[in-house]
């Protein structure tokens, strides 16, 4: 099979309507990151007009697709799946999980843990889950 695998974010129940607000902060939060397209849903439309019909945005170059949908689920997004982040700038690290965790919910503190120098996971304030890794230095044999 050659598919094309995309992560697809449905905001719903109480994010509904926040599709495009989240896509534009994720953007600020990674290098490498734009808004390539956002489709609004009109008048004459299923979904209330201005929310979301498709947005498609990449982070860090990767892709994603978000959309906001009215329509009550038996669903949300869970911290089963996440985003896993890894970086070798401590700086990035703790920029983007206190913006992360900003109105949001802090799994696991940054800090260090024994797999780790230093780890945080968090659930922003949409409800998308979010794990921090700092990656660990690689130590050269001599």
């Amino acid at each position: 099979m050659s598919s094309k695998i995309q992560t697809f974010l449905l905001f719903t129940g109480e994010n509904h309507g926040k599709a495009e607000e989240a896509v534009n902060f994720y953007t600020t939060l990674f290098d490498d990151s734009e808004i390539s397209d956002i489709q609004k849903y009109g008048p004459n439309d299923p979904e209330p007009e201005g929310s979301v019909k498709q947005a498609h945005f990449s982070l860090n170059g990767q892709n994603f697709i978000a959309k906001d949908s009215h329509l009550k689920h038996n669903f949300d997004f869970t911290p089963a799946i996440s985003f896993f982040i890894e970086s070798d700038s401590q700086n990035d690290i703790e920029v983007a999980f206190r913006k992360l965790a900003k109105d949001g919910v802090v799994f696991m503190p940054l800090e260090t843990y024994p797999f780790s120098p230093m780890f945080g996971w968090v659930q922003d304030k949409y409800g998308i889950s979010w794990q921090l890794n700092l990656t660990p230095e690689v130590v050269k044999d001599k």
